[in-house]
């Protein structure tokens, strides 16, 4: 091997080992680009590490928006569905389709509708409400979070499904005056 040959294999290993190395490098600088934080992200976490006490403030509003009590329409389509929904947290049986079918029996679907000619009017208690129910059975029957008026729509309905829970196993069980 000549001294011109020995050079440029010296050279070209000393230039590949610098071309590793640049790769190494560049490729080192690339991914701890990569897994930096943008600016912006960065500043997000600085304040998350700095304050974790407001990070838990901030998402709050989040939680407190998604624990809205739901909306339901005033109408009977509404009244039974929020009477379910109720139903259903305090683990009493019935379907849309029994309460709707006792609701259209009782009381044509007015929560105004008063019994004023049966047995209970006469000895003073008439039936009231969609699903006609007495007092007496509405303050035994009477399911917490809803209002304590025996013609409130939602009231009437939980207290006359737990009623008919008690007594029938459910709402869907009766299929008359109950």
């Amino acid at each position: 091997m000549t001294a011109r040959t020995q050079s440029t294999t010296g050279r070209t290993a000393r230039l590949r080992k610098l071309s590793v190395a640049g790769i190494a490098s560049a490729g080192a600088a690339a991914a701890a680009l990569t897994l930096a934080p943008s600016p912006a992200h960065a500043v997000e976490q600085a304040s998350v590490s700095v304050a974790a006490g407001k990070a838990v403030a901030a998402e709050a509003p989040a939680k407190k928006a998604k624990k809205e009590k739901k909306q339901y329409k005033e109408n009977l389509d509404g009244w039974i569905r929020e009477a379910l929904d109720i139903m259903k947290s305090e683990d009493i049986p019935g379907s849309y389709e029994g309460l709707h079918r006792n609701i259209m029996r009782e009381s044509g679907g007015n929560p105004n509708a008063q019994n004023n000619w049966d047995v209970n009017a006469q000895n003073g208690t008439p039936s009231k409400g969609l699903l006609q129910v007495i007092q007496p059975t509405f303050d035994a029957y009477h399911v917490k979070g809803t209002k304590h008026d025996v013609t409130d729509p939602v009231a009437n309905l939980t207290a006359a499904a737990n009623y008919a829970a008690d007594r029938y196993g459910s709402i869907d069980n009766v299929d008359s005056a109950y």
